[in-house]
């Protein structure tokens, strides 16, 4: 191994440690038997599991952000499929101009997106409301499903469509039974990495909560303001295991598109 590769793994791993630090320091404390954040954590309990699921706020806020992005992840996928079929089957100015849109939500940094939407959602009522927050988390979710999606469709022949519209079946019947089966494994791939951002969102969260109806993330950092206790880091092993699990099917999903692709035979 030459000097130049050495340093570039050198870079690497010292960006994952600095990435995985705060996790791997974070997460044991929610086993610790003391009632404050402790480091190396003293004894071993899960009695901080137990006081969270055994709390109706918590589970209250949980379930809100539940809902949220379980209709984030839907809202996402069906938007996003359409306009990544426009963008990649229509062509034109307007494919550029939403490609151009599209990075902007991943441009922009988040606390001004925040900003800019409790204006506008105190203006026309949205503000606190389910429907709010849906939009705001499909703004910042929608780039990812898009570009997931595109993955896919983009290795789809569009003469496959050309074919079944031959043989008399509309457009989107063609649609349906053509191409939507070969990238149905991105759409939900992308739908579960909407599903995570809504989730774990807690900028937008933060602008968007009313007195009552709180995500989870805003109701973490209530709780680090007010008390903070060992239930934080036990919220975030949650958390984390479910980012984990979410990778995994993702990656499986993939697996499943690639089987899934037409590869074309030569003659």
């Amino acid at each position: 191994m030459n000097a130049h590769r050495l340093a570039i793994n050198a870079y690497v791993y010292a960006v994952l440690a600095f990435i995985l630090a705060p996790i791997v320091l974070i997460l044991p404390m929610a086993f610790s038997e003391t009632a404050y954040l402790a480091f190396p954590p003293v004894g071993f309990t899960l009695d901080w599991f137990s006081e969270f699921f055994g709390n109706r706020r918590w589970m209250a806020a949980a379930q809100f952000s539940l809902t949220i992005a379980v209709l984030t992840a839907v809202t996402t996928a069906l938007i996003g499929t359409m306009a990544t079929y426009a963008m990649l089957r229509g062509g034109g100015r307007l494919a550029t101009l939403f490609q151009v849109l599209l990075i902007g939500p991943i441009v922009v940094p988040h606390i001004a997106l925040a900003v800019a939407l409790y204006l506008f959602f105190q203006q026309v009522g949205l503000s606190s409301t389910v429907p709010g927050y849906v939009m705001a988390h499909s703004i910042i979710a929608m780039p990812f499903v898009v570009f997931t999606i595109a993955a896919a469709m983009s290795n789809v022949d569009p003469a496959l469509e050309d074919a079944a519209m031959s043989c008399g079946a509309t457009r989107f019947q063609a649609f349906r039974y053509v191409t939507l089966p070969l990238i149905m494994p991105n759409v939900l791939a992308g739908g579960l990495f909407a599903f995570i951002i809504s989730f774990d969102e807690p900028v937008i969260a933060f602008f968007l909560a009313g007195i009552r109806d709180k995500t989870l993330p805003r109701m973490m950092f209530d709780n680090i303001e007010q008390d903070l206790t060992p239930v934080i880091p036990a919220i975030a092993v949650l958390l984390t295991l479910l980012s984990v699990a979410v990778l995994i099917a993702a990656a499986l999903l993939r697996r499943w598109a690639a089987r899934s692709q037409i590869k074309p035979t030569s003659d």
